[in-house]
């Protein structure tokens, strides 16, 4: 039987809730007709949702329609919810988009129709509450056509064949041969993202449910099994019971119970390894429990005590940061009374539920603050923390989260040498395109500093939110890269490179003109034609933007931009003047910069010097002691030249590319004079001397030094499932992929001379011995059964890193972390097929090739 992973989204009121229960009943996976209004729908059984009426936590159901085994999603369609709609959606096939019949295309629509597509999933629109519409058809799907996609498609319409010919040469050619387009033709359109089907029906009146079944039996496709083990994390919960859970898709080969699970714990530095309790299948509030789920499965396992949304097992990679983040920040106000530190612990639960939380304790001020989205969540989560805690609790005033970025590029040094200690990094900061975020590079010689120790500089890069200058809000849309870094033989620890990364960022804002950023809402406001003067002044007076208003059903519709500050609780004033006849949604669109920025800086007082958890000084060591450099004084004082100087970038070259010489720096010294210094200020640096090799009283030359010999490392399945050409075969065949993975390393090693061992994970292959087998300078070793690869290659690293330079090639963090340990080299899986792509142009551009 044919499986697949269905997600249901909409804007709230939609009718998502009532399709989602029609479809359930039609397939007859429950017997009675549940209904919103009724607070007895099968999905929404949580308390809050029956008494809102809208869908709070995503759920689970499973029902099959003939040939097809379908496991349906229900996702939050309120914007307040939208971060838990977003987990979701990193574990679908296929997404079903409901839109309102009465409505159309809403604003909060178009978000999800964006975010479907950056996470390149297909979509069938199903268009409900036909029956009380009074829009037809054709002007619905002009306006799905007009607001989403020209692919969208009516397959009820005499033409829908013609329409989905018109998208591709290769089915355009077979419809003019034929004369009609093949079922495989359009699963294959569908799959693609070019054809997005619509159907239209009631979910209340079951009117076109079993035919929109019907056709995704018919143009679902089922993904292929890998062989191999991975699984994606999308949610944490507690059961009733206070078990947690997670809940994840298995995305290759199987889980067991008593499986054991190699991660990396969130926030955590060490491995964990733990076996996996129970597995459970849900399907509204019952579950089944199993031994095994396999490829394909969406379950809930318990005995993993510290994933966390959006982690990759297996060989699974992590999911990229999600795009919707909140946009308010509240403090929390308790009883009287109530001990924060003991009430911290049982908070985090809820952080591990949803992390766009991001719950914070302020000691200074004796208080614990959050994020949210929105007041309709600071309700439901009020009404949480009393049902789960016994707690009654409160919100202070929501407090705007602004972000920082800056105008121009500038350099940050930062310099850390108290007592036998020694680092000092060098940063170009540059700003980026709106909604970047920021990215992370290094153009840094490894003659000047190790590649080790730039990557660890890349790591305390990443792992710290660093805050701007202006308010202390956090930094984005900017590029840093490091240029230039100094360590020490002797004296530099890890810990160094952190703390003079930390001070070059912060020394670099601290010079930089920088720009105050603050949350923008897009929004749709529909109110009676008599009221459009009223709204458009109040949209003018919060400083927003708006397009040309459109009319509606005689209605007018306005849609826009405007500050999250001056547009919150606008919905009910606009309840209020109109009447309860005007409609009005909003979702966040990013940040923009702030339109009153000196107000909020002189509101807000915070000062930057002060700031003792981010500070922007260096501390430099002289008579055996270290001593604090302000930050302004730190060119004066530094051990490397400038690597940028301000309009050295011209013509929108990057910054990056613009570094010089340095020559005229006040402060630039050699290795000696550095070596010199610290010898004056610790005493001599002892090192072992080693003589010549000696046979019969005479040096033999033969034994002399030599440079120590390079092996690579490569965790073979990480690279399959990193690159995008093995993986698409892997999708077909995973020996396929293999043997060209093969092919590409004989060719790569044998033009490179780096001698390489190829890794494959058999961990779960019965009666697995370990075959190996030698190609020139190419080894392909297969694991035993019950060893894992990350186990082999920390094993094999940790005895031939002692006497060869090794570098491992991942991208799995476990393995890079036991690589760090075992103290070798590590490149990542895009690095190193960037490295071999450019190996064989090389060896293809040699004469001897041609």
């Amino acid at each position: 039987m044919k499986k697949t992973v269905l997600g249901i989204l909409a804007h709230v009121d939609a009718g998502k809730t009532t399709l989602t229960e029609a479809m359930l009943y039609v397939s007859g996976k429950i017997r009675s007709l549940g209904r919103v209004d009724h607070r007895n729908s099968f999905l929404d059984h949580d308390d809050q949702e029956r008494e809102r009426g809208i869908t709070i936590f995503s759920k689970q159901a499973m029902l099959q329609w003939h040939e097809l085994s379908i496991t349906l999603l229900d996702t939050p369609g309120h914007v307040d919810f939208s971060a838990e709609m977003e987990r979701t959606l990193q574990v679908l096939d296929y997404a079903v988009l409901v839109i309102s019949g009465t409505d159309g295309v809403q604003a909060h629509t178009e978000t999800l129709w964006n975010l479907l597509e950056r996470y390149n999933i297909p979509v069938f629109l199903f268009v409900t509450k036909m029956d009380a519409s009074n829009l037809s058809r054709a002007e619905l799907m002009n306006d799905l056509r007009q607001n989403l996609s020209e692919g969208c498609t009516d397959m009820a319409a005499s033409d829908a064949e013609e329409c989905a010919a018109m998208l591709d040469e290769q089915v355009l050619d077979e419809y003019m041969e034929t004369g009609s387009v093949k079922t495989g033709s359009i699963s294959r359109l569908i799959a693609e993202r070019r054809l997005f089907p619509c159907y239209f029906g009631s979910g209340l009146k079951l009117d076109g449910i079993k035919e929109f079944l019907s056709a995704l039996e018919t143009y679902t496709i089922e993904k292929p099994a890998l062989d191999i083990f991975g699984a994606k994390v999308y949610k944490i919960l507690h059961d009733n019971k206070g078990r947690r859970l997670t809940c994840m898709r298995i995305t290759g080969g199987s889980l067991s119970v008593r499986d054991t699970i190699r991660y990396l714990p969130a926030h955590g530095q060490a491995v964990s390894e733990e076996k996996i309790a129970e597995i459970r299948t849900y399907s509204g509030l019952k579950y089944e429990t199993s031994e095994t789920a396999d490829t394909g499965d969406i379950c809930s396992v318990l005995g993993l005590s510290g994933t966390w949304p959006g982690q990759g097992l297996g060989t699974e990679p992590d999911s990229a940061l999600p795009v919707l983040e909140p946009v308010l920040g509240y403090r929390m106000i308790f009883p009287k009374g109530t001990d924060l530190q003991s009430v911290l612990p049982r908070l985090r639960l809820l952080e591990e539920e949803d992390p766009t939380l991001h719950i914070v304790w302020k000691p200074a001020l004796n208080e614990i603050q959050l994020q949210l989205m929105g007041i309709v969540q600071t309700e439901v989560l009020r009404s949480l923390i009393k049902d789960r805690f016994d707690l009654d609790v409160t919100f202070g005033p929501g407090r705007i989260l602004y972000k920082e970025t800056i105008a121009s590029p500038v350099e940050g040094v930062g310099h850390y040498e108290p007592l036998r200690h020694y680092a000092e990094v060098h940063l170009l900061l540059e700003p980026g395109e709106p909604g970047s975020g920021l990215v992370f590079d290094t153009i840094c010689s490894t003659d000047e500093l190790d590649l080790n120790w730039q990557r660890l500089i890349l790591t305390h890069l990443e792992e710290k939110e660093h805050r701007g200058v202006l308010t202390g809000s956090p930094i984005t849309d900017m590029k840093i890269t490091l240029t230039a870094g100094k360590a020490h033989l002797k004296h530099t620890e890890g810990g160094d490179f952190r703390q003079a990364t930390y001070r070059a960022v912060r020394q670099g804002l601290m010079q930089a003109d920088s720009i105050l950023l603050e949350p923008y809402y897009r929004f749709r406001l529909e109110v009676p034609t008599e009221q459009i003067g009223r709204a458009i002044s109040d949209i003018r007076l919060m400083g927003g933007e708006q397009d040309s208003p459109e009319s509606l059903n005689g209605r007018s519709v306005i849609t826009g931009i405007a500050p999250v500050s001056a547009m919150t609780g606008y919905s009910n004033d606009v309840a209020a003047y109109t009447g309860g006849r005007g409609r009005f949604s909003c979702y966040p669109d990013g940040y923009r910069p702030c339109s009153d920025a000196k107000k909020v800086i002189d509101d807000l007082q915070y000062d930057p010097e002060h700031d003792l958890d981010n500070p922007a000084d260096s501390v430099f060591c002289a008579h055996g002691a270290g001593f604090n450099v302000k930050w302004d004084q730190v060119p004066l004082y530094m051990h490397l030249p400038v690597t940028f100087q301000k309009g050295a970038a011209k013509d929108g070259a990057s910054a990056a590319s613009a570094r010089v010489s340095g020559a005229g720096s006040p402060a630039s010294i050699d290795e000696k004079e550095l070596e010199a210094i610290m010898e004056r200020e610790f005493g001599p640096i002892r090192r072992k001397k080693y003589a010549s090799p000696t046979v019969n009283g005479k040096t033999d030359t033969r034994l002399k030094y030599q440079p120590r010999k390079e092996r690579l490392i490569v965790d073979g399945y990480n690279l399959i499932f990193a690159w995008d050409e093995l993986k698409k075969i892997a999708a077909e065949s995973l020996d396929s992929a293999r043997e060209r993975l093969i092919e590409l390393m004989i060719n790569f090693s044998g033009f490179s001379g780096k001698e390489t061992v190829l890794v494959f994970d058999a961990y779960k292959v019965p009666g697995g011995t370990g075959e190996k087998y030698d190609s020139a300078n190419l080894h392909v070793a297969y694991t035993r059964e019950n060893e894992s690869a990350d186990l082999y290659i920390e094993r094999l690293a940790d005895e031939i890193g002692k006497d060869e330079k090794v570098r491992v090639v991942t991208s799995d963090s476990l393995i890079r972390l036991t690589a760090l340990r075992a103290g070798v080299l590590r490149t990542s899986s895009k690095e190193f097929k960037e490295e071999v792509e450019d190996a064989l142009e090389q060896m293809r551009s040699e004469p001897y090739m041609n």
